[in-house]
């Protein structure tokens, strides 16, 4: 075979391996209607008060053959916080906590994902009253692709994780015991294949 036509048949072998790479990446975007965060906080060290945070938006990037590979990009509404008492909902909205009329976004951006003992782990940036901290979340999925009437494919997975809101700088006129320093968190995501 001369030099020609070997570096012919390279190009063609390395053409088709980046189109099969490529093809086994696949982008989904989050469905605003089916996901929403769910957290948890102590409160005077005696009782636990539950809240959520909907308006979840962004994209998946899925490897398929590789999980460790993917990638997502999220953003959350805090004006959507509700913890079933408008009093203190509008007290976390204020410049106290969430300070939404500065920061009406919350945003997380994965850095990396590994796999240990058949676990994954999601490790990102998340900036929160405009503080941007890494947090690792544990996450449980993706769930089997689904196919829906009309031909929509949805998947879905779930994360979970503990932060510290002194790191975010957040509710610092409240020190613990009046309000916990750990938050735990739950991300349910139900994403759309595009």
């Amino acid at each position: 075979m001369n030099f020609r036509k070997f570096f012919a048949v390279a190009a063609v072998a390395v053409s088709m391996a980046c189109a099969g790479a490529h093809a086994q990446v696949s982008s989904w975007t989050i469905d605003p209607a089916h996901s929403s965060v769910e957290f948890v906080i102590l409160h005077a060290a005696v009782s636990h008060v539950h809240g959520s945070i909907t308006g979840v938006k962004g994209v998946v990037m899925f490897d398929e053959k590789n999980i460790t590979k993917s990638s997502v990009v999220a953003t959350m509404d805090a004006n959507t916080v509700s913890t079933a008492n408008d009093a203190r909902d509008k007290h976390l909205k204020s410049d106290a906590f969430f300070n939404v009329t500065v920061n009406p976004t919350i945003t997380f951006k994965s850095t990396a994902i590994t796999k240990t003992n058949g676990k994954l782990q999601m490790t990102g940036d998340l900036t929160l009253n405009g503080v941007t901290k890494p947090v690792t979340l544990d996450l449980d999925g993706p769930a089997p692709p689904q196919t829906q009437k009309g031909g929509k494919v949805v998947s879905g997975f779930s994360a979970t994780g503990t932060l510290k809101r002194t790191d975010f700088n957040f509710g610092p006129g409240f020190a613990a015991p009046v309000i916990g320093d750990e938050v735990k968190i739950t991300i349910d995501v139900e994403i759309d294949k595009m």
